[in-house]
């Protein structure tokens, strides 16, 4: 260790520290590793230390690797030595944990010999998550200390624990009192010393018995769960495996497996959207930018959406008051809102006791714009007409004060327009929020031709606080997500009038890893949404547009999807998810025969390729008139917002890593059918062309 060492080592009579001090989440980079193993080093060598207390500085213990090394050869020591050398000391180390413990960090813990925690402490191997596993031991570690099932169901989702939870489990030895970690983790090593206890090493430990019943069964729930990821089947084959052979051996095989998992495309994939994340708040439009403060937030509308936008502004900490139309309708949305609110606290997201603070002390439901005056920020969330949304910007422009941002929550309308009904523009902003409000994370920022960059900056931070995924978009029909879920479904549309069945187009996306196919998706919004927006269109529609008549057919019918119980699927006591209606192939067939149209057969694979491949060349088209920044943003809004499998990476990393030149041939053939909607991207063409990737070019305004 040296000065300039993350790591420190004192004593103080015969306990000795071991503090590490590696901003903001005291991540196991090389000089935290190089310093732990000279600490463990130095504690034997210190003939008055009896036992050491490993604890860190700061808001969390140990959170996990350090991210900059992602992708880079690893530096000595890497982290399954610098644990066997915390395991293998003579003397007791106690580790003191608070905050956030995940992946290595947990695995350091499991090296200790006795774990205490503070209250709030949460613990987890989240390695699977980003198509790995644990590769310092957690495989082997945790099931000799928690038990086999416990130890699979860990490492094999990824999920996080509480403290309580872990010292039922047994994986921490006592749950301390009080808020420093420091502190807790001496006084366990006192009673420790006044015990005279010694070392306790997890890798001398019995391995657990593995059944084959149970293992069958995880087996089959893993399957399942991971829906074709490889990491989580990976992972408990290796804690199996290992638990048979001697522990050295078991630990060789953990790490042979995390290795060859390194290698994989899911692998990839998945930190391509660990980092894709991070990067979507990193816009040169906030560069230096101070966001404006933002406690009191009003939102005008209290349907749905309003009611989702309040409950999590509201469980963000902020001020929020809610104006609809009435009194009535006021107290209808107050309502709901306290639904939502119960529900966070029956699954354990928030205490009963702040729930009931927020509704009296925080929150107001007023049939008034006049409350108003004094707010921060106010969200519009009314319906979706630009003529009702200027008139509402027309009267917050009149009430709001100076200063105050003003954003609108449209899903496609143009927001120039919203922001042109008022006096100052420059304060306008695009907050598309994504149903439901108060659970979707993602938050599309629609940054207008004049809006000011500490209003960009605001709509950012508004994003953290509220823990959302915000992502900026320029102004377009759509934006980025509804913009692209237009060409992919306008696709599979065509597949469908074209001799493809609803239900064989949902069946091949849900194996591309999708949650549900686009049919499905219809029937759970509500078929009329669509109708509508088809409605709205008609009178610019381009006459060599493919209009899916079958849509339309089904809502003029009355056939709204669930709530109607009838849609593309059926939805009834005997099947409530849905099962396919017998009576479209009827219906599909006239309208064939109607257009004029001879049916054909289409693949999984043809049917995936073309539903993918309308998706990347609208990105790819996006990118190019920089609506996005980057590729990256459009990645994280499919992989938030519309259920885009994240072992994938999202669209446009999915199309690097396939092969522009692929997609780019496939589009071609298309546009012999048809070459009104099958319009390769420029960008797109000449990337393929040029061997190039989506990610690196700098493109629309970057460009220009």
């Amino acid at each position: 260790m040296t000065d300039q060492s993350p790591v420190r080592y004192r004593r103080e009579g015969k306990i000795a520290f071991i503090d590490i001090d590696n901003p903001p989440v005291n991540a196991l980079s090389a000089a935290v590793r190089q310093g732990l193993a000279a600490a463990v080093a130095q504690l034997a060598q210190d003939e008055d230390a009896r036992i050491a207390v490993l604890s860190c500085a700061g808001r969390t213990f140990i959170a996990g690797a350090d991210i900059s090394e992602f992708g880079k050869p690893p530096v000595a020591p890497v982290l399954p030595d610098v644990v066997a050398l915390i395991e293998a000391s003579e003397k007791p180390i106690v580790a003191a944990l608070h905050g956030t413990v995940l992946g290595g960090g947990l695995e350091v813990v499991l090296g200790a010999h006795y774990r205490v925690a503070l209250p709030g402490t949460r613990m987890g191997l989240p390695e699977v998550t980003l198509g790995l596993l644990p590769g310092a031991g957690g495989t082997q570690r945790l099931p000799r200390l928690v038990g086999l099932d416990a130890a699979i169901d860990l490492v094999t989702s990824g999920r996080q624990i509480d403290a309580r939870r872990a010292l039922e489990l047994g994986l921490i030895d006592d749950l301390a009192e009080g808020s420093d970690p420091r502190a807790a983790g001496e006084a366990g090593a006192r009673r420790l010393l006044s015990e005279g206890v010694g070392h306790r090493r997890l890798s001398q430990m019995a391995a657990p018995t593995v059944e084959a019943d149970m293992l069958d069964a995880w087996r089959a729930k893993v399957a399942k769960s991971a829906r074709g990821q490889v990491a989580p089947l990976r992972a408990l084959e290796t804690i199996v495996d290992g638990l048979a052979l001697p522990f050295d051996k078991g630990m060789a095989q953990e790490r042979q497996a995390f290795l060859d998992l390194m290698q994989t495309p899911e692998r990839a994939a998945l930190i391509h959207a660990f980092f894709a994340e991070r990067r979507a708040a990193q816009q040169d439009d906030v560069a230096g930018a101070t966001p404006r403060p933002v406690q009191r937030v009003g939102i005008v509308g209290g349907g749905t959406m309003g009611q989702g936008i309040a409950a999590s502004a509201l469980t963000a900490g902020l001020d929020v008051t809610l104006v609809e139309r009435d009194e009535a309708a006021a107290a209808k949305a107050a309502a709901g809102i306290g639904k939502m609110l119960d529900g966070a606290v029956k699954r354990g997201k928030l205490d009963a006791d702040a729930a009931a603070r927020m509704q009296s002390q925080a929150f107001r439901a007023v049939s008034s714009y006049d409350p108003l005056a004094e707010v921060d920020l106010v969200i519009e969330a009314v319906f979706e007409s630009l003529e009702v949304k200027q008139e509402v910007f027309r009267t917050l422009d009149r009430i709001c004060r100076p200063g105050a941002v003003l954003a609108t929550n449209t899903s496609y309308l143009d927001v120039d327009l919203i922001a042109g009904a008022t006096t100052r523009p420059q304060d306008v902003i695009g907050l598309h929020f994504f149903s439901p409000a108060n659970v979707m994370r993602l938050l599309e920022i629609v940054v207008a031709d004049s809006t000011a960059p500490d209003v960009t900056a605001t709509a950012f931070a508004l994003a953290k606080k509220m823990g959302k995924i915000g992502v900026r978009s320029g102004v377009c029909d759509g934006f980025i997500g509804n913009r692209m879920m237009l060409a992919y479904r306008t696709a599979a549309d065509h597949l469908v009038l074209d001799g493809a069945s609803p239900y064989q187009v949902d069946q091949a996306v849900v194996a591309l890893g999708f949650p549900m196919g686009p049919y499905q998706v219809g029937d759970l919004a509500g078929l009329d949404i669509g109708y509508a927006t088809r409605q709205r269109k008609a009178p610019t529609r381009d006459p060599r547009e493919r209009v899916p008549v079958f849509a339309d057919r089904l809502v003029e019918s009355g056939r709204l999807g669930r709530k109607t119980g009838r849609g593309y699927y059926i939805y009834d006591d005997a099947s409530p998810q849905g099962r396919p209606d017998p009576e479209m192939d009827g219906m599909l067939a006239g309208i064939r025969t109607d257009l004029g149209i001879t049916p054909r057969d289409f693949s999984t694979e043809d049917i995936q390729a073309r539903y993918m491949a309308a998706m990347v060349n609208e990105g790819a088209k996006i990118l190019e008139e920089g609506i996005a920044a980057r590729a990256s943003d459009i990645d994280v809004v499919l992989l938030h917002g519309y259920g885009f499998p994240r072992w994938k990476g999202g669209p446009m990393h999915w199309a690097d890593a396939t092969g522009l030149d692929w997609i780019a041939a496939d589009i071609g053939r298309y546009a012999e059918e048809d070459p009104y909607f099958w319009q390769l991207s420029p960008l797109l063409a000449r990337l393929a062309a040029e061997g190039g990737t989506l990610a690196e070019p700098k493109t629309g305004k970057d460009a220009a």
